[in-house]
């Protein structure tokens, strides 16, 4: 199998501050303030079958999470739409993944950024599935770091400096053999894995956790609307490491991962059943077409 090509040297455009440039030439300086301070926001977005899924939602959140940075965007929500549009026509894709990225420039180095100048790029690539579950669905370790308490970050915005925690949380399940981590949060309680947000099955009955300290993702609100659209009672609350033994089934939502089930999680074991996997279908179908919009 041929060895999957670097992120930086590929063929195709990249969308950077306005205009299409070759993929190997969509470059930013070294004393980039995002490079050094985090003040970055970014987006994951999927298109199927060339329609780009809940797109100008996403771009919406991507101007909001900068102004939660404290930089504003000079593009507007249509702006950013038609590039990532046109950034995916131009690299002939259908089926893709679009990653809009928006950062402090170099126009000034230190902690006060005020005079730093707002940038963006859009990048569109064949992504396939983001987690493989297999038959028996995900093996998720137990992540030794937290998700931090809204007084300590700012936890509604897609924050680049946000994920550096989950990449770590990765990286140490991936080295026990895990694919991924589910964190709990400053409190204890049940939170999220380090991509994607969490949802528990009980008797029929769907239980995720209250999106206070974390992202309140888009597939995951899309999937309770479609649950919901079913008659399936969603419950959003504070859930304790104690009830996960309780808990029959487990499944992840994401962009990215779309709807992925999990077959464990440290010590607790869950099942890939049925609504889980009716779930998966209705997602599928959703992004697809197949269903009305919710």
């Amino acid at each position: 199998m041929a060895e999957e090509p670097t992120y930086d040297d590929r063929d195709g455009f990249i969308w950077l501050d306005g205009q299409l440039v070759p993929w190997r030439n969509a470059n930013v300086h070294i004393l980039t303030h995002a490079l050094h301070y985090a003040s970055s926001v970014f987006e994951g977005v999927r298109a199927y079958d060339g329609n780009i899924f809940e797109l100008s939602w996403h771009s919406r959140r991507l101007r909001a999470s900068a102004e939660i940075l404290g930089f504003e965007l000079p593009w507007s929500v249509e702006q950013i739409d038609a590039a990532c549009i046109e950034t995916m026509q131009a690299n002939n894709l259908k089926d893709a993944y679009v990653r809009p990225v928006a950062w402090r420039g170099s126009e000034q180095m230190g902690v006060s950024a005020q005079r730093t100048k707002p940038h963006m790029a859009i990048a569109c690539w064949y992504w396939g599935a983001y987690l493989d579950p297999g038959a028996g669905g995900l093996r998720l370790d137990i992540a030794p770091w937290r998700r931090p308490a809204p007084f300590t970050a700012p936890v509604q915005a897609k924050a680049a400096g946000l994920y550096m925690i989950a990449t770590m949380s990765k990286h140490h399940a991936e080295g026990r053999g895990f694919q991924d981590a589910l964190m709990f949060d400053y409190r204890g309680q049940v939170a999220e894995a380090t991509g994607a947000n969490a949802f528990f099955i009980k008797d029929g009955v769907i239980h995720t956790p209250t999106p206070d300290c974390f992202l309140n993702g888009i597939t995951r609100q899309t999937v309770i609307k479609l649950a919901r659209r079913r008659g399936i009672e969603v419950v959003e609350r504070a859930i304790w490491p104690e009830e996960l033994e309780g808990f029959e089934q487990f499944f992840l939502t994401g962009s990215a991962a779309e709807v992925v089930p999990v077959g464990s999680a440290g010590p607790w074991n869950f099942e890939v059943g049925d609504l889980t996997r009716q779930i998966q279908k209705d997602y599928s179908d959703l992004v697809r077409g197949r269903l009305s919009n919710v």
